[in-house]
């Protein structure tokens, strides 16, 4: 039998620890990075375009259609005031027509995608609202509209369930094997590393389906139904780097990209040492800065130039003013001298974007300042 890369997990109450129902070969569908924004075509009825609308709208006429980049609908009460905000991405103007409403406003015809930083999924205006104000990705004024009408939604695709191959059943999953039983019960899926020890939980879900396994006598390919969000691609790179234990090399998140660096902060943070005594306050820290080259990387890095590799200080500025309040490994006031700073200042700059953008290299030496931490750049 191959070695196990997986566990099938079960909380026990009695015991208040989790039993092992089988160490697994293999797991298919697994992964389950998160779908682009599903495109469809909007309808802004009775509809008056101001600024770069009305313009992309004189191309779209001549082109058949155009771009016009993000749109974001100001929700208005009866008295005109802004309620909430719901934006439209990549949207392509396709036509428009006279409203039939009131022939003096135009009935337009985009096709576009959802923001996810969305409140809901579609926006209601309230009972005697006016409809929408229209503004532009800088917030510009490009007129409003009555009504917004969704005309196509890109159907919802179904995941495939995962399938775990090569199991060798125990305990409770084998007793329910062998009586037959349909309902098998729910169960975590864990990656192992090499020497059979956790690595991180993967998914949980129901157990619905088994069959003989191909991969040996005695095997079993189980179905599991995930009702857990699924681990992103980028995980499998990440859990091969920790599959020694946890890295005892500096710097092996650093070939991983964002999405990867992203689940190496996960990994971190699963494996911090929460009774790990902090380092004595008025202490220096060491931060290689020759791979920050995004906001997670950053991350990956202070955790490591504090904790050692592997480690973990944070992922995000919220957790990170977390760990500075002690028991995550160090104690302020302290010293971090950033090394091969200018990686940082060039990579860690404002890009165009939609919803919160990422914080800037300039904006981290401030956070810094104001919590009593010394950089010095090198």
């Amino acid at each position: 039998m191959e070695p196990p890369k997986y566990a099938l997990a079960a909380y026990s109450a009695e015991d208040e620890i989790d039993e092992i129902w089988a160490l697994c070969a293999e797991a298919e569908n697994l992964f389950g990075d998160p779908r682009p924004p599903a495109r469809g075509t909007y309808e802004l009825i009775g509809c008056a375009p101001e600024g770069e609308l009305s313009k992309v709208l004189t191309r779209a006429r001549e082109d058949g259609s155009a771009p016009v980049g993000t749109l974001t609908l100001e929700i208005l009460d009866k008295e005109g005031a802004q309620v909430e905000e719901w934006s439209l991405e990549d949207v392509r103007v396709l036509g428009d027509r006279p409203c039939v409403r009131d022939l003096s406003l135009r009935d337009i015809t985009i096709e576009a995608s959802e923001s996810p930083d969305n409140p809901y999924d579609y926006p209601q205006c309230p009972p005697l609202s006016p409809g929408y104000r229209l503004l532009g990705a800088q917030s510009e004024p490009w007129g409003g509209c009555r009504d917004l009408a969704h005309v196509l939604r890109q159907p919802d695709l179904t995941e495939p369930w995962v399938r775990v191959l090569g199991c060798a059943p125990r305990g409770a999953l084998q007793a329910a094997l062998d009586a037959g039983e349909e309902d098998l019960g729910h169960a975590r899926l864990i990656r192992l590393d090499a020497s059979g020890r956790t690595v991180q939980s993967a998914v949980e879900g129901e157990l619905v389906a088994w069959i003989p396994s191909a991969r040996g006598r005695g095997l079993v390919d189980v179905t599991l139904e995930p009702w857990s969000e699924r681990p992103p691609t980028a995980a499998e790179e990440v859990w091969e780097l920790w599959d020694g234990g946890r890295p005892t090399e500096p710097g092996l998140w650093a070939g991983c990209g964002a999405e990867g660096r992203r689940h190496w902060l996960s990994m971190a943070l699963d494996h911090h040492e929460p009774d790990r005594p902090d380092a004595e306050a008025d202490g220096t820290f060491h931060l290689d800065g020759r791979h920050i080259t995004d906001l997670p990387g950053f991350f990956c890095a202070l955790g490591e130039a504090v904790n050692g590799p592997g480690g973990y200080f944070g992922w995000g500025l919220d957790a990170l003013a977390d760990c500075l309040r002690g028991r995550w490994g160090a104690r302020r006031p302290f010293t971090l001298v950033w090394h091969d700073a200018e990686v940082a200042r060039i990579c860690l700059g404002l890009v165009p974007r939609t919803g919160q953008r990422p914080w800037t290299f300039e904006e981290l030496l401030e956070f810094f300042g104001e919590k009593g931490i010394a950089v010095r750049l090198e």
